[in-house]
């Protein structure tokens, strides 16, 4: 189990958006050793097509400098998906720390491939959580990964 603060941020509000009958997947951003942006996946619960929790996190964050997303680093409960990977390479975020990619693996190489210095953590209760969710609502997760 995580210990590193900012992905203990992540995986709360991965929490937060399962007790709000969401996808269980949080994300933080962290500019300077703050966080400036927290979201979690919340497409059920707004109805949204794009709420994913990076999305969330950059959507709270707030308009930023270049400047400040070419410092960050973004953390995630999962391993980010094409949209999610996109916006991390259209803003220019240069590290990703991922809670867990055994259960999906998203966009890693492109990331790699584009610069992006990429940490998979295996963290337990990233695991834990959305392999429960999957088992659980097998039509959400589906939907949620364009199945």
């Amino acid at each position: 189990m995580s210990t590193d603060p900012f992905l203990v941020a992540a995986i709360a509000e991965a929490e937060q958006g399962l007790r709000e009958g969401g996808i269980p997947i949080g994300s933080v951003i962290v500019s300077q050793g703050k966080i400036i942006g927290r979201g979690h996946n919340r497409r059920v619960q707004k109805g949204s097509a794009v709420l994913h929790g990076e999305m969330d996190a950059l959507e709270n964050a707030g308009r930023q400098p270049a400047s400040v997303y070419r410092e960050a680093t973004l953390y995630t409960t999962l391993s980010p998906c094409a949209m999610c990977s996109g916006a991390i390479l259209l803003y220019g975020i240069r590290r990703v720390i991922i809670g867990e990619n055994n259960t999906f693996k998203g966009e890693e190489e492109l990331l790699q491939s584009r610069g992006v210095s990429l940490e998979v953590r295996q963290d337990a209760r990233c695991i834990t959580m959305i392999t429960g969710f999957i088992r659980d609502h097998p039509e959400l997760w589906d939907e949620d990964i364009g199945k």
